[in-house]
């Protein structure tokens, strides 16, 4: 798979999202898509083997329906690099047949809600999640990264190169929580520190 397209990105946990997309604005970054509930279906085999080598297939369901394939991630500079193949699909429950019928079965829900601006090549999205905000900077030029978010007034030491689930995973163990969906009505009245998550604020005032 040696011409697979790389994902490359990061993320920051965010204290205050609006102050945080007001300076997206400031910087010139244009909306490409309003806030949008995505609604993620992972899928593994029955002995989780895919995460146990590090992979994920997904499907995704929001404004359209996207079939992901990501490889094992590595951090390169800071930020997370993995392998990433996507494709459209026009059909939710055939797309969920067809996995099911090659052996895969669905083994957990995740949703957040998501706005997207662009900045040139740079994607930079801001997340929703049911235990906290972040924004996720992506790209294919680790530099541009780096000087967005410093542009934006991040703590480039703060980012986060973890998956939202292995964030989650911390935070269950944390809490002592037995869930297997990372929903808003899972965690509904449910606070959740970023301690509990493994990270740290970066964009606390002392970096603005």
């Amino acid at each position: 798979m040696n011409n697979t397209p790389l994902e490359v990105e990061i993320k920051f946990y965010l204290t205050d999202m609006p102050s945080f997309e007001k300076r997206v604005r400031s910087i010139g970054a244009s909306l490409v898509r309003p806030r949008t509930r995505e609604v993620n279906y992972r899928f593994d085999t029955p002995e989780m083997a895919l995460a146990r080598e590090h992979k994920v297939l997904r499907l995704r369901q929001d404004n359209s329906i996207l079939l992901t394939y990501k490889g094992p991630s590595e951090i390169k500079d800071g930020v997370s690099v993995r392998p990433e193949v996507e494709l459209e699909v026009n059909d939710f429950s055939a797309a969920t047949n067809l996995l099911e019928s090659l052996g895969f079965c669905m083994s957990l829900k995740y949703e957040k809600w998501r706005t997207i601006y662009q900045l040139g090549n740079l994607e930079i999205a801001l997340d929703e999640m049911p235990y906290g905000n972040f924004t996720e900077l992506e790209g294919d030029d680790t530099a541009l990264i780096r000087k967005t978010a410093s542009l934006l007034a991040l703590d480039w030491s703060t980012g986060i190169t973890d998956s939202y689930l292995l964030m989650f995973d911390r935070m269950k163990s944390s809490k002592k929580m037995n869930i297997n969906d990372l929903t808003f009505e899972a965690l509904r009245n449910t606070a959740v520190t970023p301690k509990e998550l493994g990270v740290k604020p970066s964009d606390l005032p002392k970096y603005l």
